[in-house]
């Protein structure tokens, strides 16, 4: 372990710079995603790397026999995490991990599931509204846009409380949003 102080790089690189089949798909996800750079994308490749790579010598241990022990509690620990952020279904095991993709993981961002539930018009607009403190998650305000949503949180994302656009009169608030509200308000009058 080095010292707790210092920063290290939480993604790896390309091992080539220049394949022209890796950068267009690298575009593609950047501008579908609205990632800033592709320092995001390669995070979380780097996130699914890690996890197939814990699949795979668990797999490899369980080839000579049974998991069991830590080898099992590891497993089983892997697998409930991936299920509550969504990445897996709930019948799911150790070989679907292999089979995982990074859209899975982008998918689950809080600027992709904003962006998703109408709260804004685009990705860009939803990572903007992200950074300035205008969207909450359960309650508490979000400005982490990479931030991981788990199935049960992702209901719980709203508009900050005592941010303007919490206003269904708000400019920049989505219409379909703000008819919906005032759709649902004139119901229950």
């Amino acid at each position: 372990m080095g010292y707790p102080g210092k920063n290290k790089k939480a993604y790896d690189t390309p091992k080539h710079p220049w394949q022209a089949a890796r950068l267009a798909s690298e575009v593609e996800l950047v501008k579908k995603y609205g990632l800033r750079n592709k320092k995001e994308l390669w995070k979380s490749h780097s996130t699914l790397r890690r996890y197939r790579a814990d699949a795979r010598r668990l797999l490899a241990e369980s080839a000579d026999a049974e998991l069991s022990g830590h080898s099992k509690t590891e497993a089983d620990q892997i697998l409930a995490k991936l299920k509550r952020y969504g990445f897996l279904k709930e019948d799911s095991n150790i070989d679907d991990i292999l089979s995982l993709q990074t859209d899975a993981i982008l998918e689950r961002r809080l600027q992709t599931q904003v962006h998703r539930l109408g709260l804004a018009r685009t990705p860009r607009q939803a990572r903007q509204f992200i950074v300035h403190g205008h969207i909450s998650v359960n309650g508490r305000k979000a400005t982490v846009p990479s931030i991981l949503i788990t199935k049960t949180d992702e209901m719980a994302i709203d508009y900050y409380g005592v941010s303007p656009l919490s206003k269904e009169s708000h400019p920049e608030r989505p219409a379909q949003i703000a008819s919906s509200v005032v759709d649902t308000e004139s119901k229950e009058e």
